[in-house]
């Protein structure tokens, strides 16, 4: 794999030689962009070789020279439990989906039940745009074998792989739970928004209680997802209204603890990740951009777009995801 940040018209001529790429800019941008073996998704914030950078007129470009081939397909909320049907027999496969779209929601509360979800490495991103135009523009997704951008439906791109290469996945996660005596979050039902929760098992209006314990909402809710810790991110909290919406769903029954602070993002995640990141694919989300204040900062060898939520196998936010292939042999 190769990672470039590219002008238009050198990731139009990269496109041009038929490679395999992963593309992540301003939708503008991606419109303009000839067919070809692309999948691409809105994002103007990115790591880079030079630090963190909020950029309208470059591509950040990954190139799956690894891969032999690649399928692209486009699929809706209703087609989404499908998703593995598409897997290569020996291969890797990334998925953009547009952020708040219904593709959105059906994956990030659906996924975990997709029959065959796990027989592959699955790694991708949720589509974004920027800040200041959250609620006035939609973010975007390209399938770039038609050109055409799509709003509501999600694209994947099935990476078939030769015998002598092996794709695996991994996450680096900064957050750790609050210690065993801070309080703890149940949720009766699972979704992107809550009004109530059990507080160290008594009901409470979230919102409200948020607002009077002086929460930082910064700092996600934490939970143990079969030995991984998963992060929830706080997207709002209205506390005229008494409700709570989170960039990933809480899931009913679990037990969340509130984050522990970190206190060096950038430094946090160079020691983190020493000695890996060149050449893999990666994406880091949007909110480790803003509240650890990444911009002009470097995290290490990891370099990619700044995402609206991260996929290894499921939606995670807060999380930098990373695939990697490797020769087998």
């Amino acid at each position: 794999m190769k990672n470039m940040l590219l002008t238009v018209a050198e990731t139009a001529a990269l496109i041009e030689t038929g490679a395999i790429l992963s593309l992540a800019a301003d939708p503008d941008l991606l419109a303009s962009l000839p067919k070809g073996n692309w999948i691409g998704g809105s994002s103007v914030y990115f790591l880079t070789d030079t630090g963190g950078a909020m950029l309208r007129d470059r591509v950040f470009c990954t190139q799956f020279s690894d891969a032999s081939d690649a399928d692209i397909q486009v699929l809706s909320a209703q087609t989404l439990p499908n998703l593995a049907q598409g897997y290569a027999p020996n291969g890797a496969t990334i998925v953009l989906i547009p952020a708040f779209s219904p593709a959105h929601e059906e994956f990030a509360l659906g996924s975990q039940t997709y029959a065959g979800l796990f027989n592959q490495p699955l790694m991708g991103w949720i589509a974004g745009v920027h800040l200041d135009e959250v609620g006035r523009k939609a973010a975007q997704v390209f399938n770039g074998r038609t050109g055409q951008s799509h709003q509501a439906e999600a694209v994947a791109m099935y990476l078939t792989l030769p015998n002598t290469a092996q794709a695996s996945i991994d996450i680096v996660n900064l957050f750790q739970p609050g210690a065993s005596d801070s309080p703890s979050f149940q949720f009766e039902t699972s979704g992107f928004g809550a009004s109530t929760a059990k507080v160290n098992g008594q009901s409470v209006n979230l919102a409200q209680y948020i607002e009077e314990n002086a929460l930082d909402i910064r700092l996600p809710l934490v939970a143990d997802y079969g030995g991984a810790m998963v992060n929830v991110a706080i997207r709002a909290v209205d506390a005229t209204a008494g409700q709570v919406s989170f960039f990933a769903p809480v899931v009913a029954g679990v037990t969340y603890r509130q984050a522990r602070p970190v206190a060096d993002y950038a430094a946090s995640f160079a020691q983190e990740t020493q000695g890996a990141g060149a050449g893999e694919y990666a994406c880091n989300c949007i909110l480790n951009y803003v509240y650890g204040e990444l911009e002009g900062k470097t995290t290490g060898a990891f370099t990619g777009p700044a995402t609206f939520g991260e996929i290894a196998y499921m939606l995670l936010n807060q999380t930098l995801v990373r695939l990697d292939i490797q020769n087998a042999a």
